[in-house]
């Protein structure tokens, strides 16, 4: 794994300096992550490295689906090594995306594993894995002591009991601080289909009955208390799209989450002015507690399945025990299928280009259009570039070649 030195990103000494000498060797805290409460407070052994892995990273899950791979070895009922030899064979595919990256720096550290992962070193890589993943310091606290955390905020909705939270803090033998991190995004986005069924599941976890606006911030406000008694000193809001109006007055507002309740989808812009009323009220909340209230306007982290062909999504009706189920989070992102935006395969593109929703073949398509376009160097161009590109391209898997041709 020769691009993964001590030095990956560090391209000047002043770089080198401000790492290795200061930022090192400091503790972590990390305000925003996805760990499951419930596998610290267990303090979970993994079974292999498809369940750590690949149970609940949604990055990855996207990745896979994007390259048009039947949800049944993503999130569906194949074996543990099924769906880790499927990822490993579709991880060449990531050059020139930071999964690419991230996929090495996780086997690096703290597994130690400095092999390249592809389809043909799958087998070593999932046995010394395993073979880790047995000792006590790789179950779910021995990983975040290794990793120097001292503080983790996890996502957390407003109806979640915490219980977790609750029996990690009580346990003094743990010294890592496992902090909730309030995520209200499903009692704001009024325009989900889902919503008058979240409003069912607050007024439950509340205690207070929802039919006005007033009733809403309420049943907020009462869960904000509960969190804030459990640690909580940030929020986090995952907005696809940044919608702002003028505030109307309550009256208003009673009547768009009244006709949404009813059954009545809002308009645009009855959307725009009651997640505008609602960040407005919980900024103030925030304040008054102290609390950071972090904004993610960025495109949905999750391709939902609406982007997947039928044939390709064969996932099982019933995921299996340790398959999380998928959140649907329109609008999609897909990357686009024009050649002149490939990014060569040593540069790192952003994960969050937004285009409309399109077959997932649309990925593949944009892929071959890049490799053909690096496939010998351009001029003033290294041919060190295309010598890894190919080096790195993985077999044609059957589930690449087995799409009809009206997915496209």
């Amino acid at each position: 794994m020769t691009f993964l030195t001590d030095d990956f990103l560090l391209h000047n000494d002043t770089a080198r300096t401000l790492y290795h000498d200061y930022a090192k060797d400091q503790p972590i805290y990390d305000y925003h992550c996805h760990l499951p409460p419930a596998d610290i407070a267990a303090n979970r052994q993994f079974a292999d490295l498809a369940a750590i892995w690949l149970e609940g990273d949604h990055y990855k899950w996207r990745s896979l689906r994007t390259l048009g791979i039947p949800e049944r070895l993503i999130t569906g009922d194949a074996s543990p090594r099924e769906k880790f030899q499927t990822y490993a064979e579709a991880v060449p595919h990531f050059i020139g995306n930071p999964l690419y990256h991230w996929t090495h720096l996780e086997l690096k550290r703290p597994f130690g594993i400095t092999t390249l992962l592809n389809g043909a070193s799958a087998e070593a890589v999932w046995q010394e894995a395993n073979a880790r993943l047995k000792e006590p310091t790789f179950r779910a606290r021995g990983i975040l002591e290794q990793m120097n955390v001292k503080m983790v905020g996890t996502t957390d909705d407003p109806c979640d009991s915490l219980e977790h939270h609750a029996a990690i803090a009580a346990d003094k033998t743990f010294t890592v601080k496992i902090r909730p991190s309030w995520r209200p995004d499903k009692a704001i986005k009024i325009e989900h289909a889902d919503y008058p069924a979240y409003i069912e599941r607050l007024e439950a976890a509340s205690g207070i009955t929802i039919r006005r606006y007033h009733d809403l911030t309420a049943a907020l406000d009462k869960r904000l208390e509960h969190f804030a008694a459990h640690g909580c000193l940030a929020s986090d809001h995952g907005l696809e799209i940044l919608r702002y109006a003028a505030v109307p007055d309550e009256k208003n507002l009673d009547t768009i989450l009244a006709n949404r309740l009813g059954g009545k989808t809002p308009s645009e812009q009855e959307t725009a002015q009651f997640q505008t009323a609602l960040l407005v009220h919980l900024g103030r909340e925030y304040a008054r507690r102290g609390w950071v209230m972090q904004l993610q306007s960025t495109s949905s982290a999750t391709t939902t399945a609406a982007c997947t062909p039928a044939s390709a999504r064969t996932a099982a009706t019933t995921p299996s025990a340790t398959a999380p189920s998928r959140t649907t989070s329109p609008p999609c992102s897909m990357p686009s299928t024009k050649p002149d935006n490939c990014q060569k395969p040593s540069s790192i593109p952003s994960t969050r280009a937004t285009t409309p929703c399109s077959p997932p073949c649309a990925a593949t398509t944009r892929a071959k259009a890049c490799a053909a376009k690096y496939s010998s160097a351009p001029a003033g161009g290294s041919t060190t570039k295309k010598t890894a590109w190919k080096r790195n391209s993985p077999p044609t898997r059957k589930w690449a070649s087995s799409r009809p041709s009206s997915a496209c």
